[in-house]
């Protein structure tokens, strides 16, 4: 499954307020062209290499459906049917109408959903937990995307010749160490050629299709749905889980939704009525064409289907393809995390930028070092795309109902629509989405556990860092000062002031943080310029140049700044204080001296006969260490806020929650 991907700009700018179900108007001419094909790259690499496995493992035997012609006309309506239904009408036509600013993908969903103070409720905090968990299956399942597309593509080495059977597995390796090896280097060379690459390869399979088509005619014959029908009622329950594998053609549907923001919705649906789409599902009936000829060739009918002087050249093709697959699912990664960083669900990591013109072209070591781990891990565990396939699936349709849901939630309550429009279209979604995920249900004990223990890691992670951050700011905020209370204490007491600018960073503005009045009750002294700055985190993808800033004086040479940021930016300090120029106020970062607090962290569960501490105040004591844990190893604040490390000051403290 392919994550939240950004890779250019930032949000387009739309006019309408988040979340408006209008279309907002698109690239025309040449534009559309350049954005359709740089889609195909981007957008469409996971479900465009999904022929390479789909419908092999719809008659593998672990289903148990034989390919017969009823079985195959029926699961090829069903493929057919499916794809129009989930992707071409659920994500294309419906979802996509819900932007955040521009900007897909489920946290920017959640941002858009997710309650805010007063509004705050039961069900809301519910809805929380639901796109968290849907961003954290993300992950689960999308360790699964590079893995199972490059074994996918090289296993036609075997079909070749089984004299190659054995280097399947390293060569699949060598391909996965060496793609994550060049992360570091960024994607713009790579991503130049990945559109190309594209094209080829929905022509190629698009041809073999054809070729296949041709062989068997009587294959156009799915295009009626009457044969999915029939297929249902003549195969019961089989007939049902079989729904397991044809899930694996859908694989790609968050992408479109997730990578919106840069393309728009034109180009993605251009891109996908056009090419995509048509050479899909010419490849899966050329399949089907070709089992109803030579039922044996289930064994791997997309290699099958390709003449044998053309195998060679393919096998290079695809794992091109399944390369670009991969690489959108690594830089969704980081693209991923860093939202998550910005909303405040994961600790703060190290992010490269990449590209001096590109803000989405980033490169975050840690989550791309843990990516390669568990790929690798996954191929050498489980050594086929067949294996794999059986791990595939449960994560992914369990998002696509986490998103149906907030999407209803988001149309009943944003776009004012009455609850019998919202059952009416979201209605059908959530059906679709639950059978998708009841079929996948059978797959946790062949290996579905492994999405699922990632994704509930990956959750408990963000979970408790988010409730132990706000745990700890009300620790924080107790040992605080208001700043008015502080400042008639400094207008009374008269303490020396020293020239040049301090900036105390603060998690809350409006009061006077503790590493501010620990500088004053050890060092005696002020500066004759004090700046209390807070770091903001918006619910918008990208915060405009124009709201990016606000001062206010406090006076006695103190004043309060507040910098926002969009959940696709990170935050540049000294670039804040710098567009204070307009506002008549100065700073020079490098003749600035800046003042952190260190703090050390104590977990600490309440001592006999104390009182406990509000419900919102509450949080068992192991996950108190969890977060202990993940805050010594966040990265430094100096790096996150770009603070030139030779003007940092940092203050330590101990402090108990």
């Amino acid at each position: 499954m392919s994550l939240t991907l950004q890779t250019a700009t930032g949000a387009m700018p739309t006019g309408q307020a988040p979340g408006h179900p209008e279309s907002h108007a698109g690239p025309k001419g040449v534009a559309l062209a350049t954005l359709s094909l740089a889609a195909l790259g981007v957008v469409y690499g996971d479900i465009g290499t999904s022929p390479l496995y789909a419908i092999k493992e719809c008659f593998g035997e672990a289903h148990g459906i034989r390919p017969t012609p009823d079985n195959v006309l029926g699961v090829l309506s069903v493929v057919l049917w499916a794809m129009n239904f989930v992707i071409s009408y659920k994500y294309i036509a419906q979802v996509m109408k819900a932007d955040n600013q521009g900007e897909g993908g489920i946290l920017a969903l959640l941002a858009l959903v997710r309650p805010q103070g007063k509004d705050s409720t039961r069900w809301g905090h519910l809805l929380i937990m639901l796109g968290v968990f849907g961003a954290a299956l993300l992950y689960g399942d999308g360790v699964i995307t590079p893995a199972i597309s490059v074994l996918g593509a090289t296993e036609g080495l075997k079909i070749i010749t089984p004299a190659f059977d054995t280097f399947v597995v390293p060569v699949t390796v060598l391909i996965l160490i060496l793609l994550f090896w060049f992360q570091k280097r960024g994607t713009a060379g790579i991503g130049a050629v990945f559109g190309p690459i594209m094209v080829v390869w929905f022509l190629c399979i698009a041809a073999l299709g054809v070729g296949g088509i041709m062989r068997e005619p009587s294959v156009l014959k799915a295009i009626n749905p009457m044969y999915a029908f029939d297929f249902f009622r003549r195969d019961g329950l089989t007939g049902f889980l079989i729904l397991g594998a044809v899930v694996l053609v859908l694989t790609g549907g968050e992408a479109l939704y997730a990578d919106m923001g840069h393309f728009g919705r034109r180009p993605i649906r251009v891109a996908w009525f056009s090419l995509v789409l048509p050479a899909l599902m010419l490849n899966y009936f050329g399949q089907g064409a070709l089992l109803l000829d030579d039922p044996s060739a289930s064994v791997n009918p997309f290699y099958l289907l390709v003449p044998e002087w053309g195998r060679y050249p393919m096998v290079a093709i695809a794992t091109a393809a399944a390369i670009v697959a991969s690489q959108a699912l690594i830089s969704g990664a980081f693209s991923l995390t860093r939202q998550a960083v910005q909303l405040g669900f994961c600790p703060r990591v190290t992010v490269t930028h990449t590209s001096a013109t590109e803000v989405g072209q980033i490169y975050v070591p840690e989550v791309n070092w843990l990516l390669m781990l568990s790929c690798v891990g996954l191929v050498l565990a489980f050594r086929s795309s067949t294996n794999l396939a059986a791990a595939y699936g449960i994560a992914v349709t369990g998002t696509m109902a986490i998103t149906t849901i907030l999407f209803a939630r988001l149309t009943h309550s944003r776009w004012q629509w009455p609850v019998w429009r919202t059952l009416l279209v979201a209605g059908p979604f959530l059906f679709v989405d639950l059978a998708f995920f009841g079929a996948n249900l059978v797959k946790v004990g062949q290996g579905g556990w492994f999405p699922l223990v990632i994704g509930a890691g990956i959750y408990l992670l963000m979970s408790t860092w988010k409730r132990g951050r706000v745990l700890l700011s009300s620790v924080m905020e107790e040992n605080s000062l208001p700043v008015d209370m502080f400042l008639s204490d400094v207008a009374r007491r008269l303490p020396t002031r020293v020239g040049g600018t301090a900036v105390f960073m603060t998690s809350k503005a409006g009061g006077a943080p503790p590493v501010l009045l620990h500088h004053v009750k050890h060092n005696k002294v002020l500066h004759e310029r004090v700046i209390l700055m807070s770091v903001k985190a918006m619910g918008v993808p990208i915060v405009d140049d124009s709201q990016r800033v606000s001062l206010e004086s406090m006076g006695e040479g103190f004043f309060t700044v507040e910098a926002r940021y969009g959940f696709m930016e990170s935050p540049d300090v000294p670039a804040a204080l710098r567009s204070l120029v307009k506002f008549g106020l100065v700073v020079k970062p490098m003749e600035t001296t800046f003042y952190l607090g260190r703090e050390t962290l104590i977990a600490t569960a309440p001592g006999r006969g104390v009182k406990p501490p509000p419900v919102e105040r509450r949080m068992w004591r192991w996950r108190k260490a969890l977060f202990v844990v993940m805050a010594r190893n966040a990265q430094s604040a100096t790096a996150f806020f770009n603070l030139p490390p030779n003007r940092v000051v940092e203050m330590g403290a101990q402090i108990q929650f």
